[in-house]
């Protein structure tokens, strides 16, 4: 199985002063911007491009029951996630059962993009959150 790195989200308090970051000192592309308020997700999200990297700026939307402001609260602001590219996510997720690393299984979804993804449990990657991800309708 081969891994690429997919992108990196970060988990912000505030969206607006953080997008004004990445475009005036990084030159970021503001790609897209949408608020999700699906159950595990709840944030709005903005996504960066730096010659061709992307980041993901994740702002939660409700500080009750986000996982980000969840994060927020418990580590502070900074890297959420690390995501990686998969070419087969159902063979991946069968690949880390063999293994015995377990998956949150509520987290699997598909984006606004088109992008499958599940997270991996972090109490087995050593606490990293850790996202699998593919796009079934894009050809690799």
């Amino acid at each position: 199985m081969k891994y690429e790195l997919d992108h990196i989200g970060i988990a912000v308090r505030h969206l607006e002063e953080s997008i004004d970051f990445y475009q005036n000192v990084l030159g970021a592309s503001l790609i897209d911007r949408y608020r999700s308020d699906a159950k595990g997700v709840e944030s709005e999200i903005a996504i960066m491009e730096i010659d061709g990297s992307r980041t993901e700026l994740l702002m939660p939307t409700n500080n009750q029951t986000s996982p980000i402001a969840r994060f927020i609260k418990q580590k502070g602001k900074g890297v959420h996630h690390i995501a990686y590219h998969v070419h087969d996510l159902d063979e991946a997720i069968e690949g880390l059962n063999k293994k015995g690393i377990r998956t949150l299984a509520d987290s699997l979804r598909v984006n606004k993009h088109g992008r499958r993804l599940i997270y991996l449990n972090p109490a087995d990657t050593e606490g990293t959150i850790i996202e699998y991800c593919d796009y079934p309708q894009q050809v690799d």
